[in-house]
């Protein structure tokens, strides 16, 4: 019996290895090992470090690419090592290698998706940080608990990642929830990630703010942005930029809450606000506002243009309240479902506790087919 598993895994480790040589070249791993070697090159050169903020921006990306090419070594020399498993198995007919072949084989095949969808990361700036801003629909506590909610679950969607999250804003709501919040999600492909969840998140529950128990529906939106490199060409006039200071509420400390530290910055032109209270200092706060203001402008620019050409993608959404791009249902039933892509889970818990993958694998997919569900 033993026998005939290890022949089904040796068939199926002989049918990954052309996946394996054509997911290489979906990577580019050609280009990224020339790259790799012009860097390291300049990297050697006398006087690099001269100009601090370039050198660290080059040896990050020799980082990033040594792990893309190191990562497919991985998955290769795992390959090689799981058919010669099969063959001792045989030879031995040992049925305690199947345990540990069954679970590598698993593990080689999540390694693969997560690969893959890498591949699908084509937009300019997929390979940027995020920055996430939260917004409560009408409705009060309600909606504010929602958009709390949300915050949560994308925290906890970073934290399962290792990426790193910081807290840029966070304005409390008038009972409990927040208004509005910003995150920053720092990590390779974080926006490439996150840009799918862009859009009105809906939500159907007894509300426990009700004393009648009532079922409610409430709406927050969220805003996904790269985050753009200092030396990016983004025309902000000084004089176009408006700054108010006030003091920071809710927890910090004494230091936080008693000086006007938190900074909110309104660019006249278009009336976008920012704001950041969670910097101890108001020169910190003022520079997370300008990422976020940068940010902010080129997903307009990027939102318009896509409007233009919106009848050749068929799926942009106006960020409106009805127009929600998910549905969270935990009463009479429990459902998560994408309006844009149809899928779904019934493991609210999951998902609520970060558990996106398949949300944002869904999207993806159905960007580089073009196969949308059908409203």
């Amino acid at each position: 019996m033993a026998s005939i598993q290890f022949d089904e895994y040796k068939v199926k480790l002989n049918n990954l290895q052309p996946v394996v040589e054509e997911l290489g070249k979906s990577l580019n791993l050609e280009a990224a090992a020339r790259e790799l070697e012009m860097l390291q090159a300049q990297a050697s050169a006398d006087g690099f470090w001269n100009d601090m903020a370039k050198a660290q921006k080059v040896t990050q990306r020799i980082k990033v690419l040594q792990d893309k090419l190191e990562a497919h070594r991985k998955r290769e020399a795992q390959l090689e090592d799981l058919l010669v498993l099969c063959e001792m198995g045989q030879e031995e007919d040992d049925d305690s290698m199947l345990e540990e072949l069954e679970e590598s084989f698993a593990k080689l095949e999540q390694d693969l998706e997560a690969a893959r969808m890498e591949t699908l990361f084509t937009g300019e700036y997929d390979s940027s940080n995020a920055i996430i801003t939260f917004h409560a629909g009408a409705g009060g506590t309600e909606a504010q608990d929602w958009a709390q909610m949300l915050f949560r679950m994308y925290v906890r969607w970073g934290e399962r990642h290792g990426f790193t999250v910081k807290t840029m804003d966070y304005q409390d709501g008038d009972e409990a929830g927040i208004k509005s919040a910003c995150l920053s999600i720092e990590g390779p492909n974080a926006y490439g990630y996150l840009r799918s969840e862009h859009g009105v998140h809906r939500l159907v529950r007894v509300s426990p703010f009700d004393a009648n128990a009532r079922r409610q529906t409430s709406f927050a939106a969220i805003e996904v942005m790269p985050e753009l490199p200092d030396d990016m060409d983004v025309e902000i006039r000084q004089e176009d930029i408006e700054m108010q200071v006030f003091r920071s509420s809710g927890a910090g400390g004494q230091h936080i809450n008693k000086t006007s530290s938190a900074v909110r910055l309104i660019h006249k032109p278009t009336g976008v606000v920012v704001s950041c209270q969670t910097e101890r200092s108001q020169l910190q706060n003022r520079e997370n506002c300008m990422r976020m203001l940068r940010a902010k402008l080129v997903e307009m620019k990027m939102q318009q243009h896509a409007e233009k050409i919106s009848d050749l993608k068929g799926v942009q959404m106006k960020i409106e309240w009805g127009s929600q791009i998910r549905s969270y249902v935990f009463m009479p039933y429990t459902l998560v479902k994408d309006t844009r892509t149809a899928y779904e889970t019934s493991n609210v818990n999951a998902v609520m506790d970060g558990d996106l993958d398949g949300f944002i694998n869904a999207y993806l997919t159905c960007e580089a087919t073009g196969e949308w569900a059908t409203k």
